[in-house]
């Protein structure tokens, strides 16, 4: 664990920035950009410096973590800041359960650490690979009616603001900021470290099998309201769902051996699917076919660490849309999705995945002020994706829906603001800590509109 002090003992000027920087592309493939250097900080003060000097020089700049993320969030024309090497811990309490990072640590790394510490966060997504600031910045959310997502769990954070000055803020320190900047889609700075509220450790009692679609969708709220995490996959051209039941439990790990557990993670999960979605990208007629082998791998039942469980491996490359609508509106939003893919003649490899949670009130989190059902539909990498997420935008939009601001969507700032009733409020803090458009790219641009 790192002195959480120790970039005060160090003189160190912006670390000398790329020229040549390479061509930059995200996890999912469907966004290049091509920054003019790149900066890769180790320290706080190198990371202000170099906000500085883009500043001193009227460039633009933009922070990238894992490159999740499936829009153009973090592309950029100007400065790319890359956090990959500012990835400490810097600090755990281990009578508050309170720790603190550096913005560039993984969810992998974090919890592994926290495991160490005999301590968990309290409700994860499935992406252990994404930094922590870019899952917080996006609105990483998770599955579990009585929780929020990540951004929930911050209780401190630094952020760099556009003339590179670090703000620190949290609920009583700059408290606007930090509402605002949980969720800040990189739009009011760079975040610098986040302080999150953990719990001590604890395992998950997981079940896992296929459910008839018709059953799932009649018993929603019993399997939402009395589980601790649920989800579930529907299987397009099926009429079956792969279900995960999540609970809390003292029981110590059992059930499923290491060697099974890489089997089925790893090659059926990935190798397997992977190879079905190749074969549907070379012959999209046959992925009905196919679609019928997804829900047939039986029953699972085992208890892990609550990370473990949380986190799954992704070797199957996809570009993603994610839409939060009421949950009330669940029922009629899946069911008007599965008649469309038929009407339409979609042919979808991918499972359709459908999580809960609680409404929270970060103002710019889709899950403001109301409690949720995400619906996440996926293609195969190379594959064409507009028509699908297109149909899918137009059955959530009127729903009330709003888009995951790290997942594919086609809307613009003058219809979601609407959506959210502190709008405003953001935009407030964005022109105080932004005020010449330092952070601001085409994304933020369309999304939030223009910074001044």
């Amino acid at each position: 664990m790192a002195d959480p002090t120790a970039d005060q003992a160090v003189t160190t000027a912006i670390p000398r920035p790329r020229n040549d920087a390479p061509r930059w592309r995200n996890w999912g493939g469907n966004q290049v950009c091509a920054p003019t250097s790149v900066v890769e900080p180790t320290t706080e003060r190198e990371l202000s410096a170099a906000v500085a000097a883009a500043a001193a020089s009227g460039a633009p700049v933009k922070a990238v973590g894992s490159g999740h993320s499936f829009t153009d969030i973090a592309c950029t024309n100007g400065v790319q800041i890359r956090l990959g090497d500012y990835d400490r811990v810097l600090q755990i309490d281990p009578r508050t359960h309170r720790v603190t990072v550096e913005a560039g640590i993984t969810i992998n790394a974090l919890n592994a650490e926290l495991a160490a510490a005999g301590l968990a966060m309290e409700n994860l997504g499935d992406v252990g690979y994404q930094t922590v600031s870019g899952a917080i910045s996006t609105g990483t959310h998770g599955t579990g009616v009585h929780l929020r997502g990540l951004a929930h769990q911050v209780v401190g954070l630094r952020l760099v603001a556009g003339d590179g000055t670090v703000v620190s803020c949290s609920a009583d320190e700059e408290p606007e900021i930090f509402a605002c900047a949980r969720v800040g889609l990189g739009a009011l700075g760079i975040l610098s470290t986040v302080t999150l509220q953990c719990v001590p450790a604890f395992n998950l009692h997981a079940v896992e099998s296929a459910m008839r679609m018709d059953e799932v969708l009649e018993r929603l709220d019993e399997l939402a309201d009395g589980n601790d995490h649920f989800e579930f996959y529907w299987v397009p051209h099926t009429r079956w769902a792969l279900t995960k039941l999540n609970n809390r439990t003292t029981e110590a790990p059992r059930g499923l051996p290491r060697h099974r557990r890489v089997y089925e993670r790893i090659v059926l999960e990935n190798l397997a699917f992977g190879a079905a979605c190749r074969v549907g990208r070379w012959r999209p007629a046959l992925i009905p076919r196919l679609a019928t082998a997804v829900p047939s791998s039986g029953k699972r039942d085992f208890v892990l660490r609550s990370d473990k469980v949380f986190t799954t491996p992704r070797l199957v490359r996809f570009c993603e849309m994610e839409y939060a609508i009421p949950r009330a509106e669940a029922r009629t939003a899946l069911t008007r999705l599965m008649q469309a893919v038929d009407d339409h003649g979609l042919l979808v490899s991918f499972p359709v995945e459908v999580r809960f949670t609680a409404a929270d009130d970060i103002p710019l989190s889709t899950g403001y002020g109301r409690d949720n059902c995400y619906i996440a539909v996926h293609m195969y990498r190379g594959m064409p994706y507009d028509q699908y997420f297109r149909l899918v935008e137009s059955i959530m939009a009127p729903l009330g829906g709003r888009p995951h601001w790290g997942k594919m969507h086609y809307r613009t700032a003058a219809d979601l603001a609407p959506c959210y009733p502190e709008w405003d409020r953001f935009q407030a803090v964005r022109r105080r800590l932004d005020p010449d458009g330092r952070f601001a790219n085409a994304y933020t641009d369309r999304v939030l509109g223009p910074a001044s």
